[in-house]
């Protein structure tokens, strides 16, 4: 496929005869990118030769952020689409989008209360009628803009054929029709709609977010039929359940039927709590105490479900996403060899133009001069241009070939390799051989165990002092033991900057992060003996200032123990999965938006449906005695548990409710208090919240932890400690998959290997 030409034909720009029904009507000005196999010649209105600069320039920026290069390409419009695609734009746009999310948690309900307890919770702040509303309209006039910007660079043709700027349009529409019924109604409305319709702005501004939301619709019906299966399994379970479990004529041996099985929805909701485990082993125990042979249904149940289907679905949750995922990857990579060609042939048009050999001919070849430059204009970042330039200028013919073009980009697929400052040169024999020693490895390994000691140190005096009070305690013997460490940790790395001079010193990530922690150490305890002079026993000095001596020593302590984590560059295999952590937070920030975005649905979902359904009771100094002895709750319940602060009565703790039922702990006792409170449907929305959770997204993110993981143990696997910390990977998602391809095909045409 490489090898073959992307875009067939030459490029033409302007109103050409042969490619006239390319241009909009009306404006004859604007040049819309098209490939004519008609036409063999280039041609620029008004002859412009800067232009074809400023094109190719656009074409490669496209290249590298995987964008498709159907927009248009006159000189007015080239300016627009830069500015559009600036970081300032960008990252106005995203925080434009921020904003709008947040307004969630000002709105009515207001989350604004220390707590979310209903019997401790004073009257949350509402926010004035009209100061939400006029920070949204500001929004959606953002997005407004946003809208039409981007429909007008890619034209009408293009525009027809994007389902997402149609439903951008509606989108938009809908928020602005319901936020003026809000005013109308002196913002007295219950029920916003465009609250549902917020998450969508934040879906159609990534492009891979929404690659991710299509492999997720591609991968549903597979996953509907271990889903399916899964039901089969529950219902046939819960028929022999409510046989084996019928209320029988002894009320002492009615407990499983009368806890588990007294009905089919009680039926179905117990055996579905156990398939996810949260109930296990409270759901047998009626019956197993009356006879051991009844373990075994609920085995069965619980061994074929949890750790066979579930397992299942998890394994195809990998798979079939996976391979989706790798498919529409593998589009954005198609997308930047065509933008990387179209690039070339607007050069080659250039070239064409001041070769008079080849004026007439289609020319295979573009000038270095004109790579130069354009790689001059073009935004990205510098160490990949340097690299792109560097080989550029090793071309001693003056001209680049077509497939040495190409290959110029492979540079944007390498990792970069960090150098390190030389070290400082000294005259003196002595600030020589200090160098020698502490520009050794041992060093840090010395370092490490001192900081190892210091840790173990602070876990003993927490051990032996565990049982007293702070003003039992006697810091005289902690405060000795690190100030002794903490003149450590300064003489080291005053020692390393001597040995590898500022720059040598500041260009190691984890000598940054030791030496930052080694000067708030530093400061924390000068202003310890400033303020409570020199430690001596029985060392308890009264409070002063905004701390006390206690909680000053407890921040260095915590200061230390999280200097202990500098361990982790020295150690391969911690590395490579700290390394893969960060990682996950840089790259897969779209699959993170996704379900930032069912959080928010089923959170405005769960505020419509059950705001106010749960009430607190009383408090107990306004109850009289009658009113108190009445008062029995059944173990293990909602109320007996004291899940006050779980509920949807504001949109902060509905977030914190949907993330405790994804844990699936105790997620049972949610359902059974709403469904206590309000309807047997109820549970329609927590199983919902759980299938889309718990069993598809936590599925999914682990399937890309392996993803990554495998990605980065290929690459490091003949890696030193060293060659780890010089390297900086920037790993994408689009390279952690083309990675996978090239797996793939060596093992389906070279198994051996």
């Amino acid at each position: 496929m490489e090898s073959k030409q992307l875009l067939t034909g030459s490029i033409n720009y302007g109103s050409h005869p042969h490619n006239i029904d390319h241009l909009e009507k009306g404006s004859p000005t604007t040049r819309r990118l098209s490939s004519s196999v008609a036409a063999e010649c280039c041609c620029v209105e008004g002859g412009d030769e800067d232009l074809y600069l400023q094109q190719a320039a656009v074409f490669i920026e496209d290249a590298i952020q995987y964008r498709s290069i159907n927009h248009r390409v006159d000189a007015n419009s080239l300016r627009l689409y830069r500015w559009y695609y600036s970081r300032i734009w960008q990252w106005g746009l995203g925080l434009t989008i921020a904003v709008v999310l947040t307004l969630a948690f000002i709105e009515r309900p207001s989350s604004f209360s220390y707590t979310s307890d209903p019997r401790f919770r004073p009257p949350p702040w509402e926010p004035p009628c009209g100061l939400t509303e006029g920070i949204e309209i500001v929004c959606l006039v953002i997005f407004a803009i946003d809208l039409a910007t981007k429909s007008y660079l890619i034209g009408w043709e293009e525009f027809r054929q994007c389902k997402w700027l149609i439903v951008y349009i509606l989108a938009v529409s809908a928020s602005v029709i319901d936020w003026a019924l809000t005013l109308s109604m002196y913002c007295d409305q219950n029920l916003r709609v465009r609250r549902l319709i917020r998450p969508f702005f934040l879906l159609q501004n990534s492009s891979l977010m929404k690659k991710t939301l299509k492999c997720i619709k591609r991968t549903l019906p597979e996953i509907a039929s271990v889903i399916l299966l899964l039901a089969l399994h529950l219902c046939l379970f819960t028929m022999i359940g409510m046989l084996l479990f019928a209320k029988g004529e002894n009320p002492k041996q009615n407990g499983e039927w009368e806890a588990y099985f007294r009905d089919l929805p009680t039926s179905l909701s117990s055996l579905l709590v156990l398939l996810t485990t949260a109930n296990n082993p409270d759901v047998m125990i009626p019956a197993y105490s009356l006879n051991r042979g009844y373990s075994i249904f609920f085995i069965l149940f619980s061994g074929f479900g949890t750790y066979f289907l579930m397992n299942l679905l998890t394994a195809i949750v990998y798979n079939q996403f996976r391979g989706y995922l790798l498919m529409s990857v593998q589009a954005s990579i198609l997308r930047r060899r065509l933008g990387v060609r179209a690039a070339f042939e607007v050069m080659s048009c250039q070239g064409r133009g001041q070769d008079a050999t080849h004026s007439e001919e289609h020319v295979e070849r573009v000038r270095v001069d004109a790579s130069l430059q354009v790689m001059a204009r073009v935004q990205m970042k510098s160490y990949y241009r340097q690299a792109i330039i560097k080989r550029v200028q090793q071309l001693s013919d003056g001209f680049i070939q077509w497939e040495a073009f190409r290959r110029l980009f492979d540079e944007l697929d390498k990792d970069r390799i960090k150098e390190h400052p030389p070290k400082p040169e000294y005259n003196s024999s002595l600030l020589q051989r200090l160098q020698l020693i502490f520009s050794h490895y041992y060093v840090t390994v010395v370092g490490n165990a001192m900081a190892l000691t210091n840790v173990m140190c602070i876990c003993t005096i927490l051990v032996l002092d565990s049982e007293k009070s702070i003003a039992e305690r006697d810091d005289y013997y902690m405060e000795v033991i690190n100030c002794f460490f903490i003149l450590y940790y300064l003489m080291e790395m005053s020692l390393k900057i001597l040995a590898f001079g500022w720059r040598g010193y500041l260009s190691y990530r984890n000598n940054i992060f030791d030496g930052l922690l080694t000067v708030c150490l530093l400061v924390l305890q000068i202003t310890i003996f400033a303020t409570y002079r020199l430690p001596f026993p029985k060392w308890n000095p009264a409070s002063r200032g905004l701390m006390s001596l206690w909680e000053m020593v407890r921040l260095v302590n915590m200061l230390i123990v999280v200097r202990f984590l500098r361990i982790i560059p020295d150690i391969k295999l911690m590395a490579l999965i700290a390394s893969t952590l960060v990682d996950l937070v840089k790259n897969l920030r779209a699959f993170a938006g996704i379900l930032v975005v069912v959080f928010y649905v089923f959170a405005v979902l769960g505020i419509w449906l059950f705001q106010g359904a749960i009430t607190a009771p009383r408090p107990m100094s306004v109850m009289s005695n009658s009113s108190m002895e009445n008062i029995t709750v059944e173990c293990g319940s909602y109320e007996q548990l004291g899940y006050w602060p779980n509920n949807f009565d504001d949109f902060a703790s509905s977030l914190v409710l949907l993330y405790n039922v994804m844990v699936v702990n105790n997620w049972q006792v949610f359902m059974d208090a709403y469904t206590r409170y309000t309807t047997e449907w109820s549970k329609v929305y927590f199983v919902s919240w759980w299938l889309t959770s718990s069993v598809m997204w936590v599925n999914l993110f682990v399937a890309l932890i392996l993803e990554n993981f495998i990605y980065k143990w290929d690459r490091s696997v003949m890696c030193s400690v060293a060659d780890v910390e010089r390297t900086g990977y920037e790993t994408t998602v689009q390279l952690m998959f083309r990675s996978a391809r090239n797996r793939n095909a060596r093992r389906r045409f070279f198994p051996w290997l």
